[in-house]
């Protein structure tokens, strides 16, 4: 069984009414497998997602299948009979009752136990879906590379349904692939193709980002041989957790001899084979936080030596050059620092990073954008204020234009009338300027009014913040009272609690009543005139527990002795005893009838006791 009880969607079949599990129409949609045994290798990804619809159209014999093949895979033993019997109730049409998700979780899930080909499993689960899927034009890559590609999608994917791979583990794995084909980084190029997908979607599905690779949108120059090499490579890295491998020379353990061999290193072991394509394994170095790596002087005609150290044995190697071999002693030193701190391999630590960075922007940007909308709500308001404000100075003004025209019209209709009069016209005219000078003071207190009212404006707004802060304020010293109130509430009724705790103690002890009560009565009378005193109550009410202790060990003591002096008498006196003549001197009568015994006897057979009991104490 497995410790961990977290599911993760991973695969699973709707068959159709096919015959085999490898059929070319064969739809996958959704099953699980727990999170200890998929680790990063069996992530969910395309068509392998969604829910694992029931079996409705399929065949028992499809079911059959399908469950021996999952079985082969994951490495658990098949059992055709719990088939039958799960589908007992369908012969008569096809499997739709229970469904085939329950057997599933129940006969393969739940036994599966981490060790099988995890590749071989990401295989199966691409023979399922690709003939569907996988596009029909002419890709530059194989189906070989198409499906490193589909694994590498799986483990650079985001957890969430619909699978997809965002704009910056995209970049990331372009940007290891260009590395690995040792041609230059085009981030122009990039940048136009990322702006072109924000616009339309998030990111990728895995067949459009094998779609991607497979164009050559961004290894133009590169024939297939170097991209394929390049693909594998980073699979190699990321799938397989390679982190170097290259061919050096190994010194024997009994020969003594210089052999070369091909070294894989990985987080936690050096394996080195014959060749390069894996064929002929000779052997591991198991690696763990007590190895250590160091150079060696050239010597026996040997150059580029270094020391691999483990508990159990030492490796001598000989790297191809002075680099190789400053490579391989900082690769295995790396490694094995990763394995003291319990870290994981570089590149799920950096994609793990990567994750937890695009969670924090995507998080400070909903934060901004929630700032921008209050912020525009807030300017929103204020617009609307000072639009009041502005049409208010507007039929301010209206009005002083106003009575400014009618007092030009005044004039002038003065002016016609009294040019007959000049002498008259004089009077009126100084009268009227006087007129004019007290209307232009009026406008001027008017203007004046208004820039005071605009300044009392800005005042309010000043006061109506100080008002709100004054009441944030409040509302924290309110809870801070109410919580205050509420810790003297619990102390009251924690004392409250310890004062009957107190009262029952002290009717626990029946021969110690009186004193007690008289400590009740002097606590209680203490309690009244000061809650200081009760530490000393905690005291006493312990010494009291501890009195209670002693007396009801010293009870289980005398019960002890008391049954083992019982067994004592049991086992010398036995329960039978022989009938002698009984004595001629009065014999005691007991509850069955006339005693066995005399008086004497029974006295005899109590000193006996007695002695017996002190010897024992």
């Amino acid at each position: 069984m497995l410790d961990e009880g977290t599911w993760t969607p991973v695969f699973g079949a709707h068959l159709g009414a096919v015959n085999c599990i490898f059929s070319p129409e064969a739809v996958v949609q959704h099953t699980a497998l727990p999170v200890a045994v998929t680790a990063e290798y069996l992530r969910p990804t395309g068509d392998l997602c969604g829910p694992f619809l029931m079996l409705e159209e399929a065949d028992f014999h499809s079911a059959q299948v399908l469950s021996h093949n999952l079985c082969t895979v994951l490495n658990v033993p098949h059992d055709p009979v719990a088939l039958e019997e799960h589908f007992r109730d369908d012969d008569e049409g096809p499997v739709s009752n229970q469904g085939y998700m329950p057997y599933l979780n129940k006969f393969i899930l739940e036994k599966v136990q981490g060790n099988f080909d995890k590749v071989e499993f990401n295989r199966m689960c691409w023979t399922l879906c690709a003939k569907k899927n996988l596009s029909k034009s002419p890709l530059l890559i194989s189906d070989e590379d198409a499906f490193k590609v589909w694994v590498i999608f799986n483990f650079l994917s985001e957890d969430k349904y619909p699978l997809i791979i965002v704009p910056e583990e995209i970049e990331y794995l372009l940007k290891k692939l260009t590395e690995a084909m040792g041609a230059g980084w085009q981030q122009e190029q990039f940048d136009h193709y990322k702006v072109a997908l924000n616009t339309s979607r998030e990111g990728l599905s895995a067949w459009e980002l094998i779609d991607l690779i497979g164009s050559g949108q961004f290894s133009k120059g590169m024939d297939r041989q170097t991209v394929s090499m390049a693909i594998n490579e980073v699979f190699n890295e990321l799938i397989l957790d390679v982190l170097k491998q290259g061919y050096m020379l190994k010194k024997g353990h009994k020969r003594k001899n210089w052999t070369e061999r091909w070294f894989v290193l990985k987080p936690n072991i050096i394996s080195y084979y014959v060749s390069e394509d894996l064929k002929d394994k000779k052997g591991d170095i198991i690696l763990d936080g007590n190895c250590c790596v160091e150079a060696l002087p050239d010597k026996d005609g040997k150059k580029c030596l270094f020391l691999i150290k483990c508990l159990d044995k030492s490796f001598e190697i000989s790297a191809s050059d002075k680099k190789k071999k400053q490579e391989w002693i900082q690769a295995i030193q790396t490694t094995v620092n990763l394995l003291r701190a319990g870290s994981p391999p570089p590149h799920k630590e950096a994609r793990q990073k990567r994750k937890e960075l695009r969670q924090k922007l995507l998080a400070e940007q909903e934060e901004l954008e929630r700032q921008m909308k209050e912020l525009q709500t807030a300017n929103e308001t204020k617009q609307k204020e000072l639009e009041t404000v502005r049409k208010q100075l507007e039929a301010a003004a209206a009005r002083a234009a106003e009575e400014e025209k009618k007092r030009l019209q005044t004039q002038v209709e003065l002016q016609d009338r009294f040019s007959l009069e000049l002498e008259r016209e004089k009077m009126v005219r100084q009268k009227m300027e006087e007129q004019v000078a007290q209307k232009s003071s009026e406008l001027e207190q008017y203007l004046q009014r208004v820039r005071e009212l605009e300044e009392m404006y800005k005042q309010l707004q000043e006061a109506l913040e100080d008002e709100k802060q004054a009441r944030q304020d409040e509302e924290t010293v309110r809870k801070l009272q109410a919580r205050l109130l509420e810790e003297e509430s619990a102390k009251r009724a924690e004392l409250e609690k310890w004062h009957l705790q107190q009262q029952q103690t002290i009717q626990m002890t029946e021969a110690e009543k009186q004193e007690l009560e008289n400590q009740r009565m002097i606590k209680e009378q203490a309690l009244q005139v000061a809650m200081q005193q009760l530490e000393q109550l905690e005291l006493e009410r312990k010494e009291a527990l501890e009195q209670y202790e002693e007396v009801k060990k010293k009870l289980e003591t005398a019960a002890n002795n008391t049954k083992s002096w019982k067994d004592k008498v049991a086992h010398h006196e036995g329960l039978i005893r022989l009938i002698e003549p009984g004595s001629k001197n009065p014999h005691l009568i007991t509850n069955w009838g006339p005693a066995a015994f005399t008086e004497a006897e029974l006295e005899e057979r109590q000193k006996s006791w007695k002695g017996k009991k002190a010897t024992s104490e």
